[in-house]
Parts: C-alpha cells; sequence; structure tokens
C-alpha cells in the first residue's frame, strides 16, 4: 500500500513512464500496448531497485477484467464456425499445439529455461492468460512474460510484413482505433461489474490457479451465452486493467532475471521464428489439400497474438470467420489443455532427467 511520499513519487513515476510507453508503442504499432507499455515501465522500476507495492485486490480485480473481456471476444457464432469444419478445425489446431511443446521441450531439454516455464512461455496463444496462470504451476512468471510476448510482437510483426506484401493496398495504421468516449449503455455495464466482482470474490473461497480471470471467463461466457448479457468494458477500464496486470508482472523481474533474459534471448527468437515456419507450413497443407485460399490459411495458423491477427485480417480480403474461428479455438484449447500438458512434460523430464 502506499503509505510514504517516496512511494507516491515512485507511483506517478511509474504511471508517467507507462503513459509515454503506451504512446511510443501506438505509435508504431505494436500489439499489446496497453499491457506491454506499463510491463515494461515496471520492469525498470523494479531492476533499478525502486520497488512499488500492488495491492493484491487491484491485481486480482485486473485478472477478472481480463476474463472478462476474453468472454466477450467468444461469441457463440465461433462454435458455429468450428463445428461446421471441426476435423479440420481440431487437425490444425492440435498440430500446432504438439509443435509449440515440441519447441519448448527442446528449450528446457538444453537448458535454454527451466522445464516448466520453458513449457508455458511456448504456448501458442492466451498470452496473458498463460502468464497469469503459469505462476501457479510453479513457472517462473518474469520468463513466461518474457517468452510469450516476445512471440506476439514477432508473429505480429510477420503477419503485417506477409499481409503487406501479399495485398498492396492494405491501408496504413491498420492498428485499431479506440474510442476512449464512446456512451456506454449503463445497465449492461452494472451487470458486467456484478460478474467481475461476484468472480473476484468467489476465487477467494475457490482455490484455483489464476482464479479471478478464469472464474470471469466462465461466468461472463455463462451470462452472454444463456442470459444474454451484452459484456460492456468501457475502454477506461480495459486500460486500467491491463495497466495492472502488466505491473504485477513487471515489478516482479530483477537485473539478473534480466540478464538471463539478454542471454537466452537469440535462441528463444529462434524458437519463436521456428514455429512461425512451422506454422506457415501447416498454412501450406490448408491452401493444397482444403481449398483455403493463402493469406487466410496463413492468418488463420498464425501461433497466437489473435487479436492483432484480427485486426490485420479485418483489413485484408481474407475469411474473417475461418481466421477468427481457426485462432479462437485454439485459444480455448490451450486454456483448457495447458496446464495439463505443461505439468505433465515437466514432470515427464523431470524423470528423464533423474534417470
Amino acid at each position: 500500500m502506499i503509505k510514504a511520499p517516496a512511494s507516491l513519487a515512485r507511483w506517478c513515476g511509474l504511471v508517467l513512464i507507462s503513459a509515454l510507453l503506451v504512446l511510443v508503442l501506438e505509435a508504431v504499432q505494436i500489439p499489446a500496448a496497453l499491457l506491454l507499455g506499463p510491463m515494461f515501465a515496471a520492469i525498470g522500476f523494479a531492476a533499478s531497485s525502486r520497488p512499488v507495492s500492488i495491492p493484491r485486490p487491484l491485481f486480482r480485480s485486473a485478472q477478472a477484467v481480463v476474463g472478462a473481456m476474453i468472454a466477450a471476444a467468444i461469441p457463440p457464432s465461433i462454435f458455429h464456425e468450428i463445428a461446421r469444419q471441426w476435423p479440420l478445425f481440431l487437425g490444425c489446431v492440435v498440430s500446432v499445439i504438439i509443435a509449440s511443446l515440441v519447441l519448448g521441450g527442446l528449450l528446457a531439454r538444453y537448458q535454454v529455461l527451466p522445464g516448466s516455464t520453458a513449457i508455458w512461455g511456448s504456448s501458442p496463444g492466451a498470452a496473458t492468460a498463460m502468464t497469469l496462470m503459469a505462476e501457479s504451476f510453479g513457472a517462473d512468471v518474469r520468463l513466461v512474460a518474457f517468452m510469450q510476448y516476445l512471440r506476439v510482437m514477432v508473429v505480429a510483426l510477420v503477419a503485417t510484413l506477409v499481409t503487406r506484401l501479399w495485398v498492396s493496398d492494405i491501408p496504413d495504421g491498420a492498428a485499431a482505433q479506440i474510442n476512449w468516449f464512446a456512451p456506454v449503455p449503463l445497465w449492461p455495464l452494472c451487470a458486467t461489474l456484478l460478474v467481475i466482482a461476484g468472480s473476484v470474490l468467489l476465487a477467494h473461497w475457490v482455490k484455483l490457479p489464476a482464479g479471478p480471470m478464469l472464474l470471469a471467463l466462465v461466468l461472463a461466457t455463462v451470462a452472454q451465452d444463456a442470459g444474454g448479457l451484452a459484456i460492456t468494458l468501457p475502454e477506461t477500464l480495459l486500460a486500467l486493467a491491463y495497466a495492472f496486470v502488466g505491473w504485477g508482472i513487471g515489478l516482479r523481474f530483477s537485473a539478473e532475471i534480466l540478464r538471463h533474459a539478454a542471454h537466452a534471448l537469440p535462441r528463444v527468437l529462434l524458437s519463436v521464428f521456428t514455429l512461425v515456419a512451422v506454422c506457415a507450413g501447416f498454412a501450406w497443407l490448408l491452401v493444397r489439400f482444403a481449398g483455403i485460399d493463402p493469406l487466410t490459411a496463413y492468418l488463420a495458423t498464425s501461433p497466437g497474438g489473435a487479436d492483432s491477427v484480427a485486426i490485420i485480417a479485418s483489413s485484408s480480403n481474407v475469411d474473417l470467420p475461418f481466421v477468427m474461428a481457426m485462432q479462437t479455438g485454439r485459444f480455448i484449447l490451450v486454456m483448457l489443455t495447458g496446464p495439463l500438458l505443461s505439468r505433465w512434460i515437466a514432470n515427464w523430464m523431470q524423470r528423464r532427467a533423474t534417470e
């Protein structure tokens, strides 16, 4: 909690630097700028021994807002698209997950990163969710965040370049323009906030990894699909939630962990580009055997960064429902299987090492 003037000054500095970094990242169209800016600012404060304490209730509430945001991004129509071509979706999604697990296993096998951390960090999608859940399963959340958001930025950059090379008339400034002052319907907002508050309170009694986020995801999805709730999250609330999540992750870094991340950077980058290339191979299979147009296939199999892929796809002449159904299907499967697979592979590698 903020108790001393020095703490207040550090908080003001953290907020100011976070805002400046967000503006810079937005200007160069880096995805997830609202989360990465605060995270980078917090890393700088933590590495320079200027600690700032995040009140736990605020961090848990931010997790719940992220859960509700994820639920809002998964409309029921997505499931109809997946059901219509489920063998194709299942094959592609499982193939990408297996490829990412193999790459994560190699990073752990050659001791680039600790076992469970390498597996969580290599997970292809749901970057914020995987980062929030990883710590509860014994992984180093700092290195997981480093791997996840590095992949998000690389994938977004490669997808943008591929799209611009493929389609010459894509307008500049593909990043979504945020309307901070858009009118907000009162009753849906109150109902959404009630779901978020209920998730935070329920997580206090239900001991679940990343409980506030997962419970908000489940409750908001049920309220949206079964109860007709129009999940309403003002941009200012989302920005605050992203900021607290970014600060909560970044403030756990230290100079030592940054040195380790810098040492691992070349091999982690090699892993990320390998995954991008493997997914491009899966896209070729979709083109060759399923008759999907090449750009749609590439964006659909792009490993992660569903929000940035959605922005890129919406500015291109592609099958947008197919792209988002593939991205969403993988996101859901990663959320459901990530903890189990990460724990199983980490335990298997540990047994192999002891033998």
